[in-house]
């Protein structure tokens, strides 16, 4: 008779837990290497440079002589609602990164690492938000070179641009939901232009509210989350609204991250849910 041999045990070892002072060092390192890709794919930071560039160019030369004259006096409307426009388009990314990376298996691989299993995630999330603040500031250089001026203060660029980073920060988990849940890249972005489109200029952002729109249709443009970010950022770097009165900041930035953080508690669950079954 021949002794069938049956396989050993294999041993299970206690499952490794992850300090939060490692899981903090682990997001950083990789958010360091989705900003070292650029170097090896510099059409993804082009990609946030050229888009927004040419909204600045082809509002302001065809919109804005027949919306306030001239170009320089459409710039103080326009370059504030273009920075919020372009701050959400940015999202997208999150999302079209993360997706993938979790088709090419770049996933799989960091779970075979003793890192936190969270770091892929948070460190990609991060990333973008550096990459979010480049295009922010490109589409500002474009504007001053044009010939927008802050009427503020210079110093109002810092908290323009961390509200603007917090709004697109909580807004982003829209985009990782996304990017966790769709099978191809390119539905990422599918969806996002049906969603971004539609709120960018159901706004106040590139033009003034009037009492000639229907008034259900008032009443979306105006409580529109891009219509009071698009508010508090004219206000921080110009100092009036559209109609060249004084432009209140608290009460739009509030109202704009009330936004932001009921589409974070919606979002970041059922994010969390749909990474937990993926990775």
């Amino acid at each position: 008779m021949t002794a069938v041999s049956e396989p050993a045990p294999t041993a299970v070892g206690p499952v490794r837990r992850v300090s939060p002072r490692t899981t903090i060092r682990n997001t950083l390192t990789l958010t360091w290497r989705s900003l070292v890709q650029i170097k090896h794919n510099p059409m993804e930071l082009l990609d946030l440079s050229i888009q927004p560039i040419m909204f600045v160019l082809l509002f302001a030369y065809v919109f804005g002589p027949a919306m306030s004259g001239s170009v320089e006096r459409y710039l103080p409307i326009l370059i504030p609602g273009i920075i919020v426009q372009n701050a959400m388009f940015a999202t997208m990314s999150t999302g079209f990164g993360l997706n993938v990376d979790i088709t090419k298996g770049v996933f799989d691989r960091f779970r075979s690492l003793p890192i936190a299993r969270t770091a892929p995630l948070a460190g990609r999330i991060l990333a973008d938000v550096a990459k979010q603040a480049w295009s922010m500031a490109v589409v500002l250089t474009v504007g001053i070179i044009m010939g927008f001026r802050i009427g503020t203060s210079p110093l109002a660029v810092l908290p323009t641009f961390g509200l603007l980073l917090a709004f697109a920060l909580l807004l982003s988990w829209a985009s990782v939901f996304i990017g966790l849940t769709v099978s191809e890249p390119e539905k990422v972005q599918i969806f996002g232009f049906m969603i971004i489109f539609p709120l960018s200029f159901l706004s106040s952002a590139f033009i003034p509210l009037s009492d000639k729109y229907p008034h259900w249709l008032y009443n979306v443009m105006y409580y529109n989350p891009v219509s009071q970010m698009a508010s508090a950022t004219r206000g921080l770097l110009v100092g009036h609204d559209l109609a060249g009165h004084g432009q209140p900041v608290v009460g739009p930035a509030v109202n704009a991250l009330l936004w932001g953080l009921g589409i974070a508690a919606v979002f970041i669950p059922l994010s969390l849910r749909a990474f937990r079954r993926r990775v």
